[in-house]
């Protein structure tokens, strides 16, 4: 029989991040650091309108583009946040999650060939979504003395003749990173110049610690050229509920929404009628939510401090990624031997890029009281790595 199976698909690496979930979900007494999902339910205002929707018989298609009055409320949502106007009808979609919305984005944007250039440390699916869609992944290996952000000289060097397409992903997963005005300034000036495209996943826009997320699409001369990509799952805790939402030129969007109505029809209905509940009275549940987390990151800081492992200040996102070179231990070794000597998960470095050697990723999205108890066995488990060096 010939194979049944794409080359492609063949080439794509499992997702790093699994391994060590599907060891932990087996290991008693275990605590998992690992996944980045939100404790929080859900707020009750807001699943009380997806029930309500479903008792009103609400089980229908929408429109391929999404419903018209959630697509109204995320314009005035980004108009009230980044001063952007986006025109509901023709240049908002809402997606199957924010990781449909890049995958559609980069099918419709990429012929063969076609570069995109992608910095690391970053979210698993950017680099397995360009090679499904024929391109070429150019990546940036992004350094922890620039505190992970991704400077003008690193993407002047990065670009060529077939370059169309630069990932922009801050705040930061798995780093916590974030790219303030002015350096997002110096690099619109390059994307124009260029003459390039961008793809800014902004799903953590509004976990920022450090002032307000500000995003390229609101700079002169950008929105033209940007797709804006964001969703309901890390800032209202709706991550099961799989909504997210795309912004961007007419042009893209018309394309981006006629291969969703092939492949997805639409996305949840009962989970549309909710985020309209969340982007009307969701506010005070995202600062409440965003201060729990903001309480959780210095604590965390704090605590590497005291145990003497090197932590830059993550200004976004939920992720923490602390330094363990000084082990002589690969990212991988270090995570399996804490999973196996302390019964807790994180993430190896790794999982989200060559560049994340010596790193881990841990993500605060847990309790403060789990927080407590897991960094009490990896302060253990430092000593003890350090005793036996000396």
């Amino acid at each position: 029989m010939r194979n049944p199976l794409s080359d492609k698909i063949i080439e794509v690496k499992p997702s790093g991040i699994r391994k060590f979930f599907d060891i932990v979900s087996e290991m008693k007494d275990a605590i998992s650091l690992g996944v980045g999902e939100p404790d929080f339910d859900t707020p009750w205002h807001i699943r009380d309108e997806g029930i309500y929707a479903l008792e009103k018989g609400r089980t229908f298609y929408t429109s391929n583009a999404g419903l018209k009055e959630l697509r109204e409320e995320i314009r005035k949502y980004i108009e009230r946040k980044q001063g952007i106007s986006y025109d509901p009808m023709k240049e908002i979609m809402v997606t199957v999650g924010g990781s449909e919305a890049i995958d559609v984005a980069l099918r419709c944007m990429l012929n063969p060939g076609d570069e995109v250039i992608i910095p690391e440390p970053c979210y698993v699916s950017y680099v397995p979504c360009t090679k499904m869609a024929d391109g070429v992944p150019v990546i940036i290996n992004l350094k922890n003395e620039n505190r992970f952000r991704l400077t003008p000289e690193e993407l002047l060097d990065a670009i060529t003749e077939k370059t169309k397409v630069l990932i922009l992903a801050f705040p930061n997963n798995p780093t916590g990173a974030i790219m303030e005005k002015e350096d997002l300034e110096a690099i619109a000036r390059i994307i124009i110049e260029k003459d390039i495209f961008v793809i800014s996943d902004e799903i953590y826009s509004e976990l920022s610690y450090a002032g307000d997320h500000v995003s390229i699409a609101s700079l002169p001369g950008m929105k033209e050229r940007t797709i804006m990509i964001n969703g309901f799952s890390k800032a209202f805790a709706m991550t099961g509920w799989r909504l997210g939402y795309a912004c961007g030129p007419e042009m893209i969007l018309k394309q981006m929404i006629k291969l969703h109505q092939f492949a997805i029809m639409c996305a949840p209905t009962t989970s549309q009628y909710a985020a309209v509940e969340a982007l009307k009275n969701g506010e005070e549940d995202v600062a409440m939510m965003r201060e729990a987390y903001n309480q959780r990151r210095r604590y965390l800081l704090h605590a590497f401090e005291e145990m003497g492992l090197p932590c830059f200040e993550p200004g976004g996102a939920f992720y923490v990624f602390p330094c363990i070179k000084e082990f002589g231990l690969t990212s991988e070794e270090f995570a399996l031997e804490f999973l196996q000597k302390e019964k807790v998960a994180v993430v190896p470095g790794t999982a989200f890029g060559d560049c994340g050697e010596g790193f881990l990723r841990i993500s605060y999205a847990y309790s403060l009281e789990d927080l407590k108890l897991a960094i009490g066995r990896l302060a253990r488990f430092v000593e003890n790595l350090r005793a036996g060096k000396e």
